[in-house]
């Protein structure tokens, strides 16, 4: 069964999930225990073109980092930053009013480090972007400090 994830920072500034970024997307994410598998949607906007009709890369990056770090808060009710990032853009991702799916399990936890793989996949079920990753857990106390420039 597929459950909102609430949003566990205290700031909602966020580009990709913050409810006070006007320019943000707003993104909710949900937890499906079943699959194993955290997720998102998305309607990719045109101001966030790259070339012509395509989703920019740097969107596609984002939200596969993004939907890493959510999945990692699930899997481990911590902080983490994101220590390396690895993307394959497999197909383009158009600009057409339907939503792209964002989705991400965990590959494998160890230590402090957390390994995940995500996809990204238009309307019509094509992988379009993917992404492997691992995130760094911190304390709390250090998330504050990163991110705030203490």
């Amino acid at each position: 069964m597929r459950q909102e994830i609430q949003n566990p920072f205290l700031e909602n500034t966020c580009f990709f999930c913050g409810t006070d970024n006007r320019h943000g997307l707003k993104l909710k994410f949900y937890w499906d225990e079943e699959r194993q598998e955290t997720s998102t949607e998305y309607v990719p906007a045109q101001q966030y073109a790259g070339l012509g009709n395509i989703l920019h890369g740097a969107i596609q990056t984002g939200l596969l980092d993004e939907i890493m770090g959510w999945s990692t808060f699930v899997h481990t009710h911590a902080m983490a930053v994101t220590s390396d990032l690895a993307i394959k853009f497999l197909s383009p991702v158009y600009i057409c009013g339907n939503p792209v799916k964002v989705t991400c399990r965990l590959l494998s936890k160890e230590g402090p480090t957390v390994h995940l793989q995500a996809m990204l996949t238009n309307s019509e079920g094509v992988v379009c972007t993917t992404a492997t990753g691992a995130f760094h857990i911190v304390s709390a106390e250090r998330y504050q400090a990163l991110v705030h420039g203490q």
